[in-house]
């Protein structure tokens, strides 16, 4: 994956709009959506204005309070429906604070239930998700190539490049890269 494949100013908009429309549609106050995610009233504010684009932490707790995955969010944020993804096509989302990157390399709809994400976390980043933002989705990891770690409600799993780690998720998880080289995964997951 490329640094030149970062979110779009566009895509950072329609993200705005997305996260203000779901707020509205649920009739949450600031207040109110800041108490359920644990996020300031004011990075909220700036989010929904597209000033500026959410960490993956960040986007991981605005998932949690409105009970979707991140993919099905970011599916919502895309246009349309197409069956052939050209990869050129693909939505990707970076959080420069960790240098994640996720790439949607098979979107979920709604009529699909599973979703494909080529994910690669920079050497030594951490990324930690407070609570599962869908209660017992499935999840499907192949590790790629680097070192992960990844903790799934308090267990520690270490993958090596050819490892799959298979979980439903109920509770917090954290993925930190080895400090070798990017760790770079597939991983696939399924709504309960």
């Amino acid at each position: 994956m490329t640094d030149t494949a970062v979110m779009t100013e566009d895509m950072t908009k329609r993200l705005a709009q997305r996260l203000a429309a779901l707020r509205s549609d649920r009739g949450l106050t600031l207040d109110a959506l800041a108490e359920a995610s644990g996020l300031s009233r004011a990075a909220l504010s700036r989010f929904e204005k597209a000033e500026v684009s959410p960490t993956a932490e960040a986007l991981g707790r605005l998932c949690h309070a409105y009970g979707l995955s991140m993919s099905r969010l970011m599916a919502m944020v895309e246009e349309g429906f197409t069956a052939h993804l050209r990869r050129a096509d693909q939505p990707v989302w970076r959080d420069r604070d960790t240098g994640f990157l996720r790439r949607v390399a098979s979107p979920g709809g709604r009529l699909l239930a599973a979703e494909v994400l080529d994910c690669e976390l920079d050497p030594g980043a951490c990324i930690a998700y407070p609570a599962a933002a869908v209660p017992g989705m499935e999840h499907h990891l192949l590790m790629l190539s680097g070192t992960l770690m990844v903790e799934v409600d308090g267990t520690r799993h270490d993958l090596d490049p050819g490892d799959s780690l298979r979980y439903r998720l109920s509770g917090p998880t954290r993925f930190v890269a080895g400090s070798g080289a990017a760790a770079r995964y597939i991983l696939v997951l399924v709504a309960p």
